[in-house]
């Protein structure tokens, strides 16, 4: 059996940023293949929850991350009507508990950082548009184009990590690919002080109707500078009209002020300090897929599994795969990899779990964002009902934090931090 030298990573996002630190880690050659030529990371803030700051841990690069971001301590729901609707909290789950929020510059900053820890064993292929992929018995053949030339390189292994859009991933492992029918828009603005700042804070109005703001932290180019995410969700279709719209804040005020003025306040201060303020919109898609790898090559992050931003999961899963993807590749210290062994072992830390999250935000995404005239109204009957029993207002946290494999088991926060080789233990809730 061939030992393992040399694996490729296609995409250097945050899937692709970390599974390149936990190989090279692991004195595996990485090479990181990016389309673009320079890592200029377009993106509002999102938030890390438990699951993805127990792999930062693992990665060694929390403390830096508590420095540039914002802790957030729970989520917080309101309706037009000021009633509290959401009120889930980390706490709930662990008194130790909490996310990060994060601007996406700061959380590929920190990651790249880190990656250059171990730069002799990284290579980086900026501006190197990916093609296809050839597997053969002693490896994987990348054919590609740079700078307008053809070229192909031959790598032991394969990992597909760029992005929820990839013509890369196998079509035989596909199940579902198809756009969410509903979107958002967003701007980075100065930090919100109206509202309490370590709170992400959501507003709803039936299903068509939903705002949210979100602590952001700072970017490294301006640490003192705390930031907040606004995002105003949209159906498709009507997300370039409201950014070519040159009267948007005004339309924006005119859908907040009425069911909730402290934040059209604040919202109108903004934009009244800010002219130029800058939004930009995000569409998102549902992939499913069968497995996840299989021989030399692999999918992860959005590629392999994107959802809907309901429950805030996106980066986390990435932080997920990336770990497992280390944990996988430990089973084997010599190097000479088993890849049916090596993919059955990923596919038990990660396959449960990606099915849950998907299912769920599935699920969830109508009651917030769509046309129907029920969803809304089911939403606030039955979410007011849920969260006024201890049990499942547990349980509601403990699914935000990213740690559920199942309905009724969980990963251990501990497990993921810790550096070791063997397999994280599945709790019962």
């Amino acid at each position: 059996m061939k030992k393992i030298k040399n694996i490729a990573i296609i995409g250097a996002g945050t899937a692709g940023l970390a599974t390149a630190i936990l190989l090279a880690r692991q004195d595996i050659d990485v090479t990181l293949f990016e389309k673009v030529e320079r890592l200029q990371p377009v993106g509002a803030g999102l938030l890390l929850q438990p699951a993805g700051l127990a792999v930062f841990e693992h990665l060694g690069i929390l403390p830096d991350t508590l420095k540039l971001g914002a802790i957030v301590t729970g989520l917080e729901g309101r309706l037009a009507n000021q009633r509290l609707l959401v009120n889930s909290h980390y706490h709930e789950v662990d008194p130790q508990h909490y996310g990060i929020g994060i601007h996406r510059a700061t959380l590929c900053h920190l990651l790249s950082s880190k990656l250059q820890d171990y730069a002799a064993s990284v290579t980086w292929k900026m501006a190197h548009d990916i093609h296809r992929l050839q597997e053969h018995q002693q490896g994987v053949t990348i054919f590609g184009q740079h700078l307008g030339l053809p070229f192909e390189s031959n790598f032991d292994a394969v990992i597909i990590a760029n992005g929820a859009r990839s013509h890369l991933r196998p079509t035989s492992w596909v199940k579902v690919d198809k756009p969410y029918p509903w979107g958002a828009v967003w701007s980075i603005v100065p930090e919100c002080q109206t509202l309490d700042p370590q709170i992400l804070h959501q507003f709803y109005d039936h299903s068509q109707i939903m705002m949210g703001i979100l602590p952001t932290g700072a970017i490294p180019q301006a640490p003192t500078q705390r930031l907040s995410s606004v995002f105003w969700s949209l159906p498709a279709q009507q997300l370039q009209l409201f950014l070519d719209n040159p009267d948007k804040h005004e339309f924006l005020l005119q859908q907040i002020s009425p069911r909730w003025k402290p934040v059209a306040d604040w919202l109108e201060q903004v934009m009244q300090k800010q002219d130029s303020l800058q939004w930009l919109s995000a569409q998102y898609r549902d992939v499913v897929m069968t497995k996840f790898g299989q021989g030399r090559i692999g999918v992860i992050g959005d590629a392999a599994h994107a959802m809907s931003p309901q429950l805030g999961q996106g980066a986390n899963m990435a932080l997920l795969d990336a770990w497992a993807l280390g944990q996988a590749m430990q089973q084997f210290p010599d190097r000479q990899v088993d890849w049916t062994m090596f993919w059955q072992h990923y596919h038990q830390l990660r396959y449960s779990s990606t099915q849950f999250y998907q299912m769920l935000s599935r699920l969830l995404t109508p009651l917030y964002q769509s046309d129907s005239t029920w969803s809304g109204s089911f939403r606030d009957v039955s979410f007011y009902w849920m969260y006024q029993i201890p049990y499942l207002r547990k349980q509601m946290a403990l699914t935000i934090s990213g740690l559920k494999t199942s309905p009724l088991q969980h990963m251990n926060y501990a497990e993921i931090a810790q550096s070791q080789s063997q397999s994280p233990i599945l709790s019962q809730n």
